[in-house]
């Protein structure tokens, strides 16, 4: 029996101490509160199109900036598309010789007013003219809108082709990498990508925090042997659903990392900062 005490007790020591590090306000033998820093986006990057991977210009641990290429997909049809589309684009000879035209019909339809006016010509021959002048003005004004529509296919073109491109939507890190050139690229992702800069901790706030933690609290961040010192955090979102079995509600920090000097994946413990 002395055995079985002793061992109850061993097992409700921890349990005692857990519960002031958590509660604090009402023990009153801690302020410092479980913590875990995690990063604050983690992005798998993947291609809108599936195609043949042919570079991969990044690999795991190296930092990119936000729209740093990151791969490249075979595209030499869509090469050629927009180089296509790029000379329509810039043909200019059938908007410059209907221009041509519709100006030398205006000056003739305007002569052969005049000359109406003095019955040095008939009617029927003015007639000749104005129509002349209205079918060139018209393969002028579609020769505009095809130069307009070349335009537009060249954008679309150039889109096509910039989709063979695949850019980092964030500045980060490179966590993992899960393909490598000569693969095809479909549905899965090709790299993940980590933002640390800045971090989110997440704190088990204990109750007595409820209503006295707003956004914008500073919190004093500590993570031991991973970064030594104390790192002044930020209150971004505070979650009021309480978890009865711990008496703990969730934080959620924003801690500067501009030199990537603090790892995400490390727990921490946190204190409110003296104001």
């Amino acid at each position: 029996m002395r055995h079985h005490g002793s061992r109850w007790r061993w097992i409700w020591v921890p349990c005692f101490v857990w519960g002031a590090v958590i509660v604090g306000g009402t023990a009153g033998a801690a302020t410092d509160f479980p913590c875990l820093v995690k990063p604050k986006v983690i992005v798998a990057v993947g291609s809108p199109i599936p195609g043949l991977l042919t570079q991969l210009t990044v690999d795991q641990g190296d930092t990119v900036k936000e729209g740093q290429v990151l791969a490249l997909l075979e595209a030499s049809i869509e090469q050629t598309e927009v180089e296509v589309a790029k000379a329509k684009a810039e043909m200019e000879a059938a908007i410059t010789s209907t221009q041509v035209k519709a100006e030398f019909s205006q000056r003739k339809a305007s002569r052969a007013r005049n000359l109406t006016t003095s019955s040095a010509i008939a009617s029927n021959e003015f007639d000749e003219a104005e129509t002349e002048q209205r079918v060139t003005e018209a393969a002028h004004r579609e020769a505009l809108e095809n130069k307009f529509l070349a335009q537009r296919q060249l954008a679309r073109a150039e889109a096509a082709l910039a989709l063979r491109t695949i850019r980092s939507p964030i500045t980060g890190l490179v966590v993992e990498r899960y393909v490598a050139p000569g693969e095809l690229v479909k549905d899965k992702p090709i790299l993940q990508i980590a933002q640390l800069d800045p971090l989110h901790v997440e704190v088990l706030a204990p109750l007595s925090w409820l209503g006295k933690v707003t956004t914008g609290t500073p919190i004093d961040v500590k993570l031991g042997s991973a970064a030594p010192g104390t790192h002044r955090a930020h209150v971004t979102l505070v979650n009021p659903v309480v978890d009865s079995a711990s008496d703990t509600f969730r934080v959620r920090l924003e801690l500067p990392n501009p030199q990537y000097r603090i790892p995400a994946g490390v727990t921490c413990s946190a204190r409110v900062a003296p104001q």
